[in-house]
């Protein structure tokens, strides 16, 4: 079977997120280092993001986010891969999430439903529509956060990071009230 290929240069934090691609995909990668990832590494993804294009696919865990967000502020037009935190758990009790963990077929959906940030200068979801859904206060706001984050596929946010983040990715109201409908389903 023919493998897809993808014209983007995807940006992994180690080695086993780099095999673990490769056996799924035709694709280039630039590993991070994990948190290590250093001014040589954002230099190349820079170079990357001008000549093919990037697209950042770390864990959907706290150092993902965090490695993400580097990225960002040096490529903020970088597209983005995200993995649900359930489909990225290891078999392992206690084993850590990871792109190494997913199936072909996470890793092939996340592939497919890659998004683009919008300019942020775009208006954004309203913090009181946030409020009334639940996402930033009140009980079960995190798990709530997480479940949205998963059903958009723009990772996990804190609190304050939600409205930015849902604003990057141009997410509707429409989009927000028909995925909090599927979140609300599962609670």
């Amino acid at each position: 079977m023919n493998k897809l290929a993808i014209e983007e240069i995807i940006v992994v934090e180690g080695k086993d997120d780099t095999r673990r691609i490769q056996e799924v995909v035709n694709a280039d990668t630039i590993e991070t280092i994990g948190s290590a990832i250093n001014e040589a590494i954002l230099e190349q993804i820079a170079r990357a993001q001008e000549t093919r294009g990037v697209i950042i696919f770390t864990d959907p865990d706290f150092s993902g986010e965090k490695i993400r967000k580097t990225i960002m502020e040096v490529v903020p037009d970088a597209k983005h891969a995200f993995l649900p935190r359930n489909q990225a758990q290891g078999k392992r009790k206690g084993s850590s999430l990871g792109v190494e963990h997913a199936s072909n077929e996470a890793i092939l959906e996340a592939l497919r439903k890659v998004v683009t940030p919008a300019n942020s200068q775009e208006e954004g979801i309203s913090r009181q529509l946030l409020l009334d859904y639940g996402l930033i206060a009140g009980a079960k706001a995190k798990e709530r956060r997480e479940k949205l984050g998963d059903e958009l596929r723009i990772g996990y946010t804190n609190g304050k990071q939600l409205a930015k983040r849902l604003t990057m990715f141009r997410i509707t109201e429409e989009e927000l009230a028909e995925a909090m409908k599927k979140v609300e389903e599962t609670l």
